[in-house]
């Protein structure tokens, strides 16, 4: 089927009003479980096909990640699906005012390479959650992966509600010239300018989760050798295909030292004299990649690593020291194993460097001194931050995840995911109430001096009304005529 006939297909689907019900989505959300659950291995195997993922990774980043987030879904999404009733200001105190979480109808889905089955999985659970029909585009690089969920979702989920177009750039950008009602894009910033310029021809919302150079500040402060391994691992996981993973390092000199020497320790205890033949390092995606972050390692000084093999596409964990903020190594998003060391004096010196950049989508701050911690969060702009680690800020699904300017537009994970794919449709229902009449009568031709002031006092913004005092009003009330009627019943008896 074309683009055309998908949409077609899907937009009946929608309009017939098939995924509104909760147990629908209930139903959906437990079947996109069961086809993860029931497909583990072959899951496991394409991720080690594509990317040469570790079992361990893949699990805890792919596989157990996903199903947290749908275990999550199942438990709260009868709360997240009922009308929202906002306070209500003096004006409206007879009305009832409601908000309603609304499918945006027939969505697109595209996710990522890097992680193929997470980034492409938990937005579609979350738009399958809000009620919407999807189209699912997996990212052509990451071969097995697409092929694997072509195959699988058609097998587990309505074929008439969620889809899955597999192609490359000509296919997305047929895809793109049709009209859809959202569209979620995880990827390049490059390529999410295209994809906003696409959706603006018909004003279709967009949520873009792009990427950046996240920045790494560490001080003299910080637990160097407790800061060494979450940098570290930060950046090597996945081989640094990370959206998340620390870009680049700003600290001192002497700083710069220790990290380095405890770097080579940490590292030949986690991969061994030749990481390549470890099983719990990755390999780059393909081919063009791999050529572009090669060229990189001429930047500055070679401290750790630095070795490559292009047969397996293999890129040794890398530090450079020696570094120049012009270099071609900070002009543009790694994304890979390779962690740049930039030295700078002091905090003032790290928040200016930053903030000459594009706003990235993570930054990491190791530091005990709080108050610098604090300037360093108050006095920079980015999507998210975690402090004393890194990535792990992503894993909290009470935080929404996203970025800001170049690294992203709009958040999801956890409840987010649900809000990013649910429109708030507003509703005020009004009372028949004559006493409400009576009052409102004053917006009503012919106007006069004595109307006009009757509805600035009545629209006037005031403190919102509670009503949490109702209850122990009427129980107080009740009270009194208890006792009243006691007291009056004795006092018939005597007579």
């Amino acid at each position: 089927m074309n683009p055309k006939e998908i949409i077609a297909l899907l937009r009946n689907s929608f309009e017939s009003g098939k995924t509104r019900p909760v147990e629908y989505r209930i139903q959906q959300i437990k079947n996109l479980k069961k086809m993860i659950v029931e497909n583990e291995e072959k899951f496991l195997q394409a991720l080690k096909t594509d990317l040469h993922k570790s079992r361990h990774e893949s699990i805890v980043m792919e596989i157990q990640f996903l199903i947290n987030d749908l275990e999550n879904i199942l438990a709260e999404i009868r709360d997240w699906v009922k009308p929202e009733k906002p306070k209500k200001p003096l004006v409206n105190i007879l009305d009832n005012l409601y908000i309603f979480n609304d499918p945006y109808g027939v969505v697109l889905v595209i996710g990522a390479w890097n992680y193929p089955f997470q980034l492409l999985l938990m937005p579609f659970a979350g738009a399958i959650a809000a009620g919407n029909c999807v189209i699912l585009k997996p990212s052509e690089v990451a071969t097995a992966c697409c092929n694997l969920v072509s195959t699988l979702v058609p097998k587990y989920l309505d074929p008439d509600s969620y889809k899955v177009y597999a192609g490359g750039i000509p296919e997305t950008t047929l895809l793109l010239k049709e009209k859809f009602d959202y569209i979620f894009y995880t990827g390049s910033s490059n390529v999410g300018k295209i994809i906003s310029e696409a959706a603006s021809k018909h004003l279709t919302p967009v949520t873009l989760e792009l990427g950046g150079k996240s920045p790494v500040y560490i001080d003299k402060t910080a637990d160097i050798n407790m800061a060494v391994k979450r940098i570290l691992w930060g950046k090597f996981a996945n081989a640094g295909q990370t959206c998340v993973a620390p870009d680049y390092l700003l600290c001192s000199k002497d700083v710069e030292q220790k990290f380095v020497e405890i770097s080579k320790v940490i590292l030949k205890k986690w991969y061994g004299n030749d990481p390549k033949k470890s099983l719990d390092f990755g390999r780059i995606i393909n081919d063009n990649h791999f050529k572009r972050i090669e060229k990189l390692l001429n930047n500055g000084s070679v401290a750790v690593g630095g070795e490559t093999d292009a047969s397996e596409r293999y890129i040794a964990p890398t530090i450079l020291t020696n570094i120049s903020s012009n270099d071609p190594v900070m002009m543009e998003e790694i994304f890979g194993p390779i962690l740049p060391i930039i030295n700078i004096d002091n905090l003032y010196d790290a928040i200016s460097f930053i903030n000459k950049r594009e706003k990235p989508l993570a930054m990491y701050i190791f530091s005990k001194n709080k108050k610098d911690v604090d300037l360093l969060i108050q006095n920079t702009s980015c999507g998210g931050i975690t402090v004393n680690d890194t990535v792990m800020h992503l894993a909290v699904d009470t935080l929404p995840f996203g970025g800001i300017g170049n690294s992203g537009i709009g958040n999801y994970h956890g409840k987010y995911t649900f809000d990013t794919f649910t429109h708030k449709k507003s509703c005020l229902y009004k009372s028949f109430a004559l006493i409400g009449e009576k009052l409102g009568q004053a917006r009503y031709p012919p106007y006069s001096e004595r109307k006009t002031r009757l509805l600035n006092l009545l629209l006037k913004r005031r403190g919102y009304l509670s009503f949490n005092f109702v209850g122990y009003l009427i129980a107080f009330g009740v009270g009194i005529a208890t006792a009243y009627l006691y007291q009056n019943q004795i006092t018939v008896k005597r007579n």
